[in-house]
């Protein structure tokens, strides 16, 4: 009995490290289960490693051999499929639009076993309560919807009021410190060590007492403490 224990705990283990740096080389579209195929092979991938793992009744190498077949077949499909559109629609599959100028596609619906209950789900889920406001809305293979709503319905955004600035640009937030810890790979030349220090003494606070310090996306500095030092904090998660 012991015997069995102690393979099974090292069978998943070893089982569990070759899931990991099989998914880390297969991508993140894999992990989103963004279309048919990705989410079959996740599927197939997970049933594998649990046999692996667990079932001590099955010969560790032959399952091996044949979850490497199936992930070597992925990579093939996947190459074929990135040079192929016709192959890749097969593989992937195509969004299935169920509204078309404010008009319900019920011929649609229908094909794909889509109900009113499930479009006025996804529509609020996307804060949308009444169907009127909808121009266009079409069901990814994801089984997610994306809604373009009518003109008259859509927000306002900067450039309708000509407040749009042109030569603003915005980047991606570097995170300069975390839990108290200097990030050094995130330092460069507009955001040195030096600069940092500045900004810090400025401040009147130490490294060691900051949670988290980002600069955002539009050049602002943001410092968050280990004590916030809140009179009446909420106290709910």
């Amino acid at each position: 009995m012991e015997h069995y224990v102690t393979l099974s705990i090292f069978r998943t283990i070893v089982s569990y490290f070759i899931l990991m740096v099989v998914t880390y080389h297969l991508g993140k579209q894999v992990n989103a289960h963004k279309n048919h195929n990705n989410f079959a092979i996740s599927i197939t991938l997970g049933s594998f490693i649990a046999n692996m793992g667990f079932d001590t009744n099955l010969k560790f190498f032959p399952m091996l051999a044949a979850f490497l077949t199936l992930v070597i077949l992925y990579f093939i499909m996947s190459a074929v499929s990135s040079n192929s559109r016709r192959f890749r629609k097969w593989l992937s599959g195509q969004p299935t639009v169920i509204i078309e100028n404010g008009k319900l596609l019920d011929s649609n619906m229908k094909k794909v076993k889509y109900t009113l209950d499930h479009l006025n789900l996804q529509l609020r889920e996307q804060g949308i309560f009444d169907i009127v406001e909808v121009e266009y809305a079409l069901l990814e293979v994801s089984g997610n919807l994306s809604v373009l709503k009518k003109s008259a319905y859509q927000p306002v955004t900067k450039k309708d009021l000509n407040l749009a600035q042109p030569n603003q640009k915005n980047s991606l937030p570097v995170e300069l410190i975390m839990d108290g810890v200097v990030i050094d790979k995130n330092l460069n030349a507009s955001y040195s060590r030096q600069w940092l220090g500045k900004e810090l003494d400025h401040r009147g606070v130490e490294i060691k007492d900051i949670h988290y310090a980002v600069v955002g996306t539009n050049g602002s500095f943001f410092i968050d403490l280990y004590q916030d030092h809140l009179k009446s904090p909420v106290d709910k998660e």
